[in-house]
């Protein structure tokens, strides 16, 4: 980290949306939260609570060598949000907020967060509560278009991924993957992370890596 311009980046505890999936089921966690909303607000006040004394220890342990804080938590599918706006204004946002503020209060790293799909609604929410990076850039997502997310968000924002994983990167000919990688860097500079949007699977010919 000293000799190089590369940043340290460190996984911080601070799942909110998706703790209630992992504990009640996936399919089960979006009927409670229309059904029994205070059930909700309690398992995700606890599980916060939880996961912020992680969040400390983690801080402590690495101190001031950390570039960048890294969230992870997915609230977006293929053609839009999981949840409505408002839904996710109103349970997930403020404690979005309040741990994104934790971990500021302790640290000066940049906060990077990860959302795949389509988040293009929620993007100023997340700029709200103090998102700087937005991870992976879902686009093959609807309304995840490269250009106009620079143009509506690029002053708020960086962008990390966008290389496409679900055509490009396995279907693709090398070509056609250097012109997507020039297509994104056009699009997103200056400050990108150019980066694939998801992990790179077994059906990546190694040629396009």
């Amino acid at each position: 980290r000293r000799e190089t311009d590369c940043a340290l980046v460190v996984h911080v505890p601070g799942r909110i949306f998706s703790v209630g999936q992992f504990m009640c089921g996936f399919e089960n966690w979006l009927v409670q939260l229309k059904i029994n909303p205070e059930f909700c607000e309690a398992l995700l006040d606890r599980a916060l609570e939880i996961q912020l004394a992680m969040a400390e220890e983690t801080l402590k342990a690495v101190g001031p060598a950390a570039d960048i804080l890294y969230l992870a938590d997915d609230y977006g599918i293929q053609t839009g949000p999981l949840i409505s706006p408002a839904t996710f204004r109103t349970l997930f946002k403020p404690r979005m907020a309040r741990l994104i503020q934790f971990l500021r209060d302790r640290s000066p790293a940049k906060i990077a967060f990860h959302s795949c799909g389509s988040v293009y609604a929620l993007i100023p929410d997340f700029i709200d509560v103090g998102v700087q990076v937005l991870n992976p850039v879902q686009v093959a997502a609807a309304d995840m278009d490269t250009a106009r997310l620079r143009r509506e968000f690029g002053k708020h924002l960086v962008f990390w991924g966008a290389i496409d994983t679900q055509r490009v990167l396995p279907k693709g000919t090398p070509d056609e993957v250097r012109a997507e990688v020039a297509r994104r860097a056009g699009d997103l500079r200056p400050g990108y992370i150019p980066a694939s949007v998801h992990n790179i699977q077994a059906e990546v010919p190694p040629q396009n890596i």
